[in-house]
């Protein structure tokens, strides 16, 4: 996977995120969702296009590559594994977990993702047997 900057990783769980329901995600609703301007949406997007991320053309809209596609679930899923571990282990508020998990999903490895994944099924196993 391509080594994008925190912020370009953000842009892409934003696409990957609103992407969901039609494929594909406009620059006024990324903007709105990261809380910036068009101008800086665009720019981002370019960034993201120039690395085979996305494919737009101007002023349509933007559809993630199989790569960026990939690279977006990876992004995503450590989020919602961080976030999970929060509020289920250690009882952490699900908004200050989502804010957390947002930041530490950008530096943290894939082993520690792997362990708080495999702890969060072990407990979910037990509550089951329970």
């Amino acid at each position: 996977m391509k080594k994008l900057t925190y912020t370009m990783e953000n842009y892409l769980e934003a696409i990957y995120e609103l992407s969901q329901d039609k494929g594909s995600a406009r620059v006024s609703d990324i903007a709105e969702r990261m809380g910036v301007s068009k101008a800086s949406t665009n720019s981002a997007v370019s960034t993201l296009s120039s690395k085979g991320l996305v494919k737009n053309e101007k002023y349509r809209e933007i559809f993630l590559t199989p790569a960026g596609l990939k690279q977006a679930k990876f992004t995503a899923k450590k989020h919602q594994v961080i976030q999970q571990f929060f509020t289920s282990v250690l009882n952490v508020d699900k908004r200050v977990a989502d804010e957390d998990a947002c930041a530490i999903e950008h530096v943290i490895s894939d082993h520690s993702i792997r362990a708080m994944q495999d702890y969060l099924e072990k407990l979910a196993g037990n509550k089951v047997q329970q």
